[in-house]
């Protein structure tokens, strides 16, 4: 009798088989793919040995022939001749509309808005930021699959903390059309954390500081033993270090006395040149920027000192959002054990001096600060395609900003906190407002503010079918389910009937993250006045209620009342109408409870008759 080959759970079933799976680090600058190889994560070169794949990609005109595009390094190197057709920092416009996009008038080619979400006008035609980002993942993709030579299993692709729902979903589109399998998408610090915890068995609270090319992401962790906790996240998607090669250039031409430089090229240039200066700066005390622009030569000498006190808002952008972060955890900084440097602009001097000081200690960085986030993608891509052990790992991911839905009087009930870990599911039971009432509108929303008016929208729909029943009868259970990338559902049941809705929420495009910013910082400065708000629209909420229940009485049994009593509750309901609209929540409340006490009487006879008609016609011994 033949024995039967039996695998440890999370393992391939075949046990002698490995399948390809991939760590992508998407980046706003530079993208890498990273694997584990012979038990160690390493990063993928390409034919030329190099690592790092520039994002940026070139379309050429079709009808010249050719491949109609170029990518990475190729592209990179035709970016000051044809800027208008060679995209970059394309992460910045996944997920958005044009008006979302930072500085959108600032960048070399031309960004059009269609339907709500951004789009590049190319000679090639119009191209979505999923259809760019896609050419970069498909020739990481071929890149893997030559190292290995077999076919991509599947792939984690890590993304800043704080994109969106719209933004995380435009990523995944984006795999989907490079033909890649999207095992997970994991937050870039915590693909950080991976690294550093495995590679040097860190427990503890840590900080991971991530300054890229075109994100600052500031994640508050806590490791113990292998599982990752995110306390609280935050940053800025539209700062890096392309913001502070701008500042570096808009300060050389300040000191040259040129006021603006509106021709494509030469901002190519002149962002090229800055950004060489940045690099030099890390390792020198002084460098010289020249270029030549329309036949003028700029030359300016430019010193550590300089580059720190142009780009000295930058870092304290920085600084701010980690305080902020600091207090969402409720984590006092020196409570932090240690301080993990992400991405190519932590090596600036200055950014590592600031974030030690602030800190009171000197951050870790020996690991590649380019390579530490592909890594650690790389190591739960290969546990969660079963050649390690998925148990070894566990990530505890959060939301960064609350989801609820609308109530009535247009409140927002709060259904899955902010902060609240993913994936994770909550649930709640509502009920109908009016009798007979047989369908429901459900608004779903995001933000801290109590009023849906200041949260965003983020998809509507209808759960039909409730049977007809007395207001308040009915029970609806209202899940939210936000899945391990992130992503939202929402579904609705009737307890009773069985009939349900669902949807999967995809919003066009995103929050950017001044949006973002700006509502956690409304909730905090207006919180008394959204208190008193809240108020008011519940006691008029309340209000209505009682009016309506009074009335429906009223037309029922307006018999058992005198002329005086009617008139009475008739003055009562009228004072209770006009407060409503006008009076404060306290006021509200009072002539709610005026009619409340206006009515007892009313509503005992009432009571009475009811038992009458119960009762008629059937003998003691029956009831």
């Amino acid at each position: 009798m033949a024995l039967l080959q039996i695998s440890e759970p999370g393992q391939s079933l075949d046990p002698h088989q490995r399948r390809v799976a991939v760590g992508i680090d998407l980046g706003t600058t530079h993208s890498l793919v990273a694997a584990v190889r012979h038990g160690v994560a390493e990063c993928l070169p390409d034919a030329q040995g190099r690592v790092i794949l520039p994002s940026v990609v070139r379309y050429t005109d079709p009808a010249q022939g050719g491949a109609g595009r170029q990518i990475g390094y190729e592209a990179l190197a035709a970016q000051v001749d044809d800027p208008a057709n060679t995209v970059s920092s394309v992460k910045r416009l996944m997920g958005r509309s044009r008006a979302q996009v930072v500085d959108v008038d600032k960048l070399p080619y031309r960004v059009l808005d269609d339907g709500g979400m951004a789009v590049i006008d190319t000679v090639a035609g119009r191209k979505t930021p999923m259809e760019v980002s896609a050419e970069i993942l498909a020739t990481l993709r071929f890149r893997a699959e030559d190292s290995f030579d077999d076919e991509l299993y599947g792939a984690v692709i890590t993304v800043p903390a704080y994109f969106d729902d719209a933004q995380r979903q435009a990523t995944k589109d984006a795999a989907q059309l490079a033909g890649i399998n999207v095992l997970r998408l994991i937050n870039e610090p915590t693909a950080a954390a991976i690294a550093y915890g495995l590679d040097n068995g860190s427990e503890g609270i840590y900080a991971v500081y991530d300054l890229g090319g075109g994100t600052f992401d500031i994640s508050i962790l806590r490791l113990t033993q292998g599982v990752f906790e995110v306390l609280a996240t935050g940053g800025d998607s539209a700062l890096g270090g392309d913001d502070y090669d701008q500042a570096l250039a808009g300060w050389v031409l300040r000191q040259q006395g040129v006021d603006a430089v509106p021709d494509a090229s030469a901002r190519a240039v002149l962002q090229r040149e800055a950004r060489r200066i940045k690099e030099t700066l890390s390792g020198a005390d002084s460098a010289v920027f020249q270029v030549s622009l329309g036949g003028q030569t700029i030359e300016q000498t430019v010193t550590a000192a300089d580059f720190e006190t142009c780009t000295a808002e930058l870092t304290a952008r920085t600084l701010s959002a980690v305080r902020k972060v600091l207090r969402d955890a409720g984590v006092r900084r020196d409570e932090v054990q240690g301080v993990v440097l992400v991405g190519g602009s932590t090596r600036m001097p200055v950014v590592r001096r600031a974030v030690g000081e602030f800190f009171g200690r000197d951050p870790l960085v020996n690991l590649n600060p380019d390579e530490v986030v592909a890594l650690g993608a790389a190591i739960q891509a290969n546990a969660l395609a079963g050649n390690s052990r998925a148990g070894d790992l566990l990530l505890l991911d959060v939301i960064p900003l609350s989801l609820g839905i609308e109530t009535m009087g247009g409140l927002v009930e709060r259904i899955v906190p902010r902060n609240s870990t993913i994936p994770t599911a909550r649930a709640q039971d509502f009920t109908t407002y009016q009798d007979g009432q047989t369908a429901l509108a459900l608004h779903v929303v995001q933000g801290e503010r109590d009023l849906v008016a200041d949260c965003r929208s983020l998809a509507r729909f209808t759960l039909r079918g409730i049977p007809p029943m007395a207001a308040g009868a009915a029970r609806i259970r209202v899940t939210f389910t936000v899945d391990a990338d992130g992503l939202l559902s929402v579904s609705a049941r009737e307890q009773g009937s069985g009939v349900e809705a669902r949807i999967e929420v995809k919003p066009a495009y995103g929050l950017s993250d001044e949006q973002i910013a700006a509502m956690l910082q409304d909730s905090f400065a207006t919180a008394q006045q959204d208190m008193q708000a809240r108020a008011l629209v519940e006691a008029r909420v309340d209000a209505d209620r009682m009016l309506v229940a009074t009335r429906s009485a009223l037309a029922a049994d307006g018999d058992l009342l005198s002329a005086a009593e009617r008139e009475a509750i008739d003055a009562l309901m009228q004072g209770l109408a006009q407060v409503a609209k006008e009076g404060t929540a306290s006021e509200v409340e009072a002539a709610t409870e005026a009619l409340a006490k206006g009515t007892e009487a009313f509503a005992a006879r009432r009571m009475n008759r009811g038992i009458q008609h119960a009762l008629a016609g059937r003998k003691i011994e029956e009831i």
